[in-house]
């Protein structure tokens, strides 16, 4: 039971830092985009696609640096790391808008945020 305990919050702690490290990622991308943005002629309607690779990445990375320490189960902590980063940002989204509601878009990011956390998973489970 001791041993079920210590392996639990292995876990949890890996997804916790994979989240982390994915938010963390976003925000630095994030300022680095709204730099260009601001001082080049790159077009506005550009930002949601950005926005959505941003995301990609940033769960790709955060995914796969939270499953190197994990020697199995990469798919399913991967999934769960996607997941709750995008339920992170949602959460913010909505405390810091209002009018914050779900879209086609919305429903396309969390299957991307998903599917990359997934890969993530795969790519740390299987690093050395």
């Amino acid at each position: 039971m001791e041993n079920m305990k210590i392996s639990d919050n292995k876990y949890t702690k890996n997804i916790l830092k994979g989240v982390g490290i994915s938010l963390i990622t976003t925000l630095i991308l994030l300022m680095i985009f709204s730099i260009f943005l601001t001082y080049t002629n790159i077009s506005e309607t550009t930002i949601n696609a950005v926005i959505m690779v941003i995301t990609a990445i940033s769960i790709l990375i955060g995914s796969s640096l939270g499953n190197i320490k994990i020697r199995k189960n990469g798919l399913i902590n991967g999934a769960i790391i996607g997941a709750s980063y995008i339920v992170t940002i949602y959460l913010i989204s909505s405390i810091l808008n209002w009018r914050f509601s779900l879209s086609i878009q919305s429903l396309i990011m969390i299957i991307v945020a998903i599917i990359f956390g997934v890969l993530g998973g795969i790519i740390g489970v299987n690093k050395r």
